[in-house]
């Protein structure tokens, strides 16, 4: 089993999404400490990128002022080796980013630097399955996992991409960009079917779940929840006072899935 896929061990999983260096990196560090002790199974560290496809306003806005604060590949590296080395968080930790910037890091290099550093999978929602190959196979050398996604459109591809998946399935509720949604219209319990039909590899759902009530009916049907825009929210609005804050909503989204 990889690593990844051991957040889901323990009944089901909740998975926090932040973006590094919003306001700065000391904060993401803390945050991710906090959201740890809080009960999270698994963290994304979303590195920023100037022009990210599938972000809605919250999560883009993030981007930029990490990016114009002077984070880089680099530093979240040495911050996730920190995270490992020093604050003692030991729950897995996947990148979520973006084509453009692994091309640019060099491929190799940036799942050399991952694997080094402790991040245990990386997730690229601009990459559609047909051209995963590329990345597939040296993440697969360095041990790390690309988790693939499916979305409400994917219909007959479910079942392909589920047969190659690893770590785990990360399943899109809407479509469009991330972001809080009052509601989500989807029907989930037939695309978590679909997908459970077609594989072991345990499923999340992500895009527009914000409130304990939301995480608790999604948690019905897959194996663990994903958030992202809510805490990016929280962040934005508290700056470097964002840790307990953050610590404190996901106690609650975690206590409303378990």
């Amino acid at each position: 089993m990889s690593n990844t896929a051991k957040a889901f061990e323990n009944g089901k999983a909740f998975i926090a999404f932040i973006t590094c260096g919003d306001p700065d990196l000391e904060t993401t560090e803390a945050c991710v400490v906090e959201m740890q002790k809080a009960g999270a199974s698994l963290i994304e560290l979303g590195i920023p990128f100037s022009d990210p496809t599938a972000e809605g306003p919250v999560i883009m806005e993030a981007s930029l002022r990490a990016l114009e604060n002077g984070c880089t590949t680099d530093k979240i590296f040495d911050m996730v080796k920190r995270l490992r080395t020093e604050r003692g968080v030991t729950i897995p930790m996947v990148f979520m980013t973006y084509a453009n910037v692994v091309f640019s890091y060099g491929i190799e290099r940036f799942c050399k630097k991952s694997s080094e550093c402790g991040i245990d999978g990386i997730i690229l929602p601009d990459v559609p399955y047909e051209e995963k190959e590329e990345f597939d196979v040296i993440c697969k050398e360095y041990g790390v996992d690309l988790i693939s996604l499916i979305a409400p459109t994917s219909h007959e591809r479910i079942a392909m991409i589920a047969k190659e998946a690893s770590g785990f399935i990360y399943i899109v509720s809407s479509l469009g960009v991330t972001g809080v949604r009052s509601n989500i219209t989807t029907d989930i319990p037939s695309l978590c079917a679909a997908v459970k039909a077609a594989t072991d590899v345990p499923c999340a759902i992500g895009f527009g779940i914000s409130t304990p009530e939301q995480a608790a009916e999604m948690s019905k049907s897959a194996d663990g929840v994903i958030v992202g825009s809510a805490i990016v929210k929280i962040i934005s609005e508290y700056g470097k006072d964002a840790p307990a804050k953050v610590g404190e909503y996901v106690k609650s989204m975690v206590d409303a899935i378990r």
